[in-house]
């Protein structure tokens, strides 16, 4: 887990806010790690503190589908890793980044078990906060794997943070992405532009539109 503290703050309200990152890698410093901290970078020049918390190498619990969090706020298995999200988003955050490698064509396997959890726990603390995903890869599949992490900030009414270019990165060795120059340079566009939505939506001070209850249906008569 990596806290940045914000420098430079363009006010005293935006010296408060802050953003979690979640590095989907196992490699804790790996090239997924070199990407956030590009975009946590940009975060902290704008006035945003930042922490990365890294999934590591341990096996993920993913979601059983027992309905225990939607009765109790908080899902069954409290691992340490859910925990640590659980915690910082509950502490409150006004934005969140997912960093993931690609693995055939999609996000690391552990990473998307803990976001299931989280999402399907968290959604209410969520809802509103502006959101942006990362992918890294060496060569292919970046734009499916970056697809499906953006699914959840679309299904809970989340705005999703742009920047010059989808957020890829390219690299295999690690630190090798630092190489990627339109890479590095998309990362910092995309943490200026986070910085500038989380400070002109302000959420937790200005709310957010009141929604619909949602109607729930299938496709069984």
């Amino acid at each position: 887990m990596c806290t940045f503290a914000a420098s430079n703050p363009t006010n005293l309200h935006s010296a408060l806010m802050k953003v979690l990152l979640i590095n989907g890698s196992p490699r804790e410093h790996g090239n997924t790690f070199t990407a956030l901290s590009e975009v946590a970078r940009a975060l902290n020049a704008d006035g945003i503190e930042t922490e990365i918390i890294s999934i590591g190498k341990a096996a993920v619990q993913g979601c059983i589908a027992c309905g225990w969090c939607g009765r109790n706020g908080k899902c069954t298995y409290n691992d340490d890793l859910y925990y640590k999200v659980w915690r910082t988003v509950k502490d409150g955050i006004d934005g969140i980044v997912i960093g993931s490698p690609v693995y055939y064509g999609g996000p690391n396997g552990s990473l998307c078990a803990l976001l299931d959890r989280v999402f399907y726990s968290l959604g209410a603390d969520l809802k509103f906060k502006p959101a942006a995903s990362v992918v890294v890869c060496r060569r292919g599949g970046a734009t499916a794997a970056f697809d499906r992490l953006n699914k959840y900030f679309m299904m809970m009414n989340m705005p999703v943070a742009t920047s010059q270019y989808w957020n890829i990165a390219y690299g295999q060795t690690a630190g090798q992405v630092a190489e990627d120059e339109e890479g590095m340079q998309t990362m910092r566009t995309l943490g200026h532009n986070l910085a500038w939505m989380i400070q002109k939506l302000d959420v937790r001070t200005q709310g957010h539109p009141d929604l619909e209850t949602p109607a729930r249906t299938n496709f069984i008569r």
